[in-house]
């Protein structure tokens, strides 16, 4: 019997696909939760999911590696990586409020690493299965308007 040693570069794809989608379903319930409650209570439990979320992408980011996969396809995996790590910093360990009121030096490379790894993670898909892209697509639709409804109503 044979041992498998190579890594499967479609599996490692579809990982970073789900955890995409993943992310714009979690964070999209807990712009929703903002609505009704007016806290971020809801949405800090979520980001311990999103926070989760980083071990199959790093698995998949390994595969990618040792496959010796193009950067385009590894790269989402990594931005989200790096943007986990600064929620970690800002929102859990050492708490600090950015949001309102605005801290753009905190703000602006939150937001940039949060929708370039939607993003970046997003993208490869569209070259593999436009249908699955069409759901990263549609999610993704899904949190912007969530977002927009929170910020609309001074919960964003």
């Amino acid at each position: 019997m044979a041992t498998q040693t190579g890594v499967n570069p479609l599996r490692a794809t579809l990982t970073i696909w789900g955890v995409v989608n993943e992310v714009n379903l979690l964070q999209a319930a807990g712009f929703r939760s903002r609505l009704r409650s007016r806290s971020l209570a809801v949405n800090h439990l979520l980001g311990y999911v999103i926070i989760a979320l980083t071990i199959p992408a790093g698995v998949a980011l390994v595969a990618f590696w040792r496959q010796g996969s193009d950067w385009r396809q590894w790269i989402g995996g990594l931005v989200f990586i790096a943007f986990i790590v600064l929620m970690i910093c800002v929102d859990y360990l050492w708490p600090v409020e950015f949001r309102s009121p605005v801290h753009v030096s905190i703000l602006a490379p939150y937001l940039a690493l949060f929708f370039g790894a939607i993003l970046l993670m997003g993208i490869p898909m569209f070259r593999l299965n436009r249908g699955l892209w069409l759901v990263t697509v549609a999610t993704t639709v899904l949190l912007l308007i969530s977002m927009g409804l929170a910020m609309r109503k001074g919960v964003g």
